[in-house]
């Protein structure tokens, strides 16, 4: 959630009322314009209120034409009625709404064995309201266990946990709030994220665990988990300390199920020890909702588990905030019972096809270099050819904004910081058409960039702001 200052005086304005907007505002009169900065002295009609605000998200870009999001901008009518009736449940409140809760431990179960756990029944999960939460969850898990392990030692010794610098920033929260020892492996070269062996060499006494990424928000790539798992074995092998690996799956975890299955990144390693996933990325649920699964209770510390028995019953939550409400999640129960394994499959299959499609063809344009192709996560990566001198990517990025297309442009991390890249997000609902829409515009923009004497936007600190 994004930090707000209130307004400087200079800042305060009120918003003009069109005469238009409906009934007269009983109460002053239309001609009352409301403020901005502070609340109103009087009620107004809702039609009223509606069109103002209505009129102001007008500004807002197109969430169709994002693709700088991960998050889903599409569902069928028929689970937004269902969302729209489940809107005033609260999920906390299980005993009061037992089947809203029903849905929810079967999403768990069917990501359990979605997920090859060795148990299903045996696999202990939650919602949350997105990775973020459920990556926070997993960080406490990992702390607790260690500390357990530690108890003689902690609190004298500082734990730490050992990930790639590509790791979204709620991980860099997640250290920062629990006093963690962030070890970041910097990029090299064309390897933009962890390396195996560099981590297990980060790795001591002190590691709560190692976090794989499923894939890298940065340019769509999974990460090599199995191989982190082998590089960790090897590592118990010699020195006896038994790390366990926490899969951030956030957008992957929903895709290489479906299109990966040979792949080995989940339940199946014996040291995966957790597991989260976004419902609202590639679990094609808009905002918010997310998953977080423990292989089994052992992995999951039963003092991190609140009871509360004031809204009746005595149901197990782990959590970090307590009201939400139940339509997210029922959302994801309507997809997976909507779709199964095969639409989730063909559904996934058709936005790789969509991203590795329009790779190739903006490649094809010979202004750009593809880092990545679509191939993994359906992101794909690209910076512009050497020979690309007149602009650079935050140009495009700006220019592709006027026709209504929001395309991030920023600079990578440590050790690549050399490197400015677009990066484009493929999600259901981005389909050929408006790829081609897309490739169309990019195309008739090119002749014009090609004639600026150099790249125009100076301002790359503002450019960079977008992180992940």
């Amino acid at each position: 959630m994004a930090l707000h200052k209130g307004p400087q005086k200079h800042q305060e304005r009120v918003l003009s009322v069109n005469p238009f907007f409906g009934e007269a505002n009983p109460v002053g009169g239309m001609t009352e314009a409301p403020p901005t900065h502070r609340l109103p002295d009087a009620p107004m009609p809702p039609t009223t209120a509606y069109q103002l605000v209505h009129d102001e998200l007008m500004l807002d870009g197109n969430s169709r034409l994002n693709l700088a999001t991960f998050v889903s901008t599409w569902m069928e009518p028929q689970a937004g009625v269902l969302m729209s009736e489940c809107r005033d449940k609260n999920m906390i409140d299980k005993d009061e709404y037992p089947r809203t809760a029903e849905l929810e431990r079967r999403c768990v179960a069917m990501l359990a064995d979605l997920w090859n756990a060795p148990d299903p029944a045996a696999a202990v999960g939650c919602s949350t309201t997105g990775s973020s939460e459920a990556c926070m969850l997993a960080g406490m898990a990992l702390k607790r266990r260690w500390t357990q392990r530690n108890a003689d030692r902690y609190p004298g010794a500082r734990p730490n946990l050992v990930m790639g610098i590509n790791v979204q920033v709620c991980w860099e929260k997640f250290c920062n709030f629990w006093e963690v020892e962030a070890r970041l492996i910097p990029m090299d070269g064309d390897r933009y994220h962890l390396d195996p062996r560099a981590a297990a060499e980060l790795c001591d006494e002190n590691t709560i665990g190692v976090v794989g990424i499923l894939g890298s928000t940065f340019d769509g790539s999974y990460e090599p988990i199995a191989e982190l798992c082998a590089a960790l074995d090897a590592l118990q092998e010699r020195t006896g300390l038994d790390i366990p690996v926490h899969v951030d799956g956030a957008s992957g975890a929903m895709v290489a199920p479906f299109l990966d299955e040979d792949l080995v990144w989940d339940f199946r390693l014996p040291r995966v020890a957790s597991i989260n996933t976004s419902g609202h990325k590639y679990g094609l649920v808009y905002p918010g909702v997310g998953w977080a699964l423990w292989r089994d209770s052992e992995a999951l510390p039963e003092e991190l588990v609140f009871r509360v028995n004031y809204l009746g019953g005595d149901m197990p939550t782990f959590a970090l905030n307590f009201s939400r409400p139940g339509a997210q999640v029922v959302a994801q129960y309507y997809n997976f019972l909507r779709l199964g394994r095969e639409g989730y499959r063909a559904v996934q299959q058709s936005t790789r096809d969509v991203a590795r499609s329009l790779a190739d063809r903006i490649e094809g344009l010979g202004d750009f270099r593809l880092l990545t192709r679509g191939d993994e996560l359906p992101v794909f990566a690209l910076t512009t050819a050497d020979h690309v001198t007149a602009y650079d990517v935050f140009d495009v990025s700006r220019r592709m904004r006027e026709s209504g297309w929001l395309v991030p442009a920023y600079t990578f991390p440590a050790n690549r910081e050399d490197l400015s890249v677009l990066r484009i997000v493929c999600r259901n609902g981005f389909s050929h058409d408006l790829a081609d829409l897309f490739l169309d515009d990019l195309t008739r923009l090119l002749p014009e960039l090609r004639r600026q004497p150099h790249p125009l936007n100076r301002d790359k600190e503002a450019a960079t702001s977008f992180h992940h």
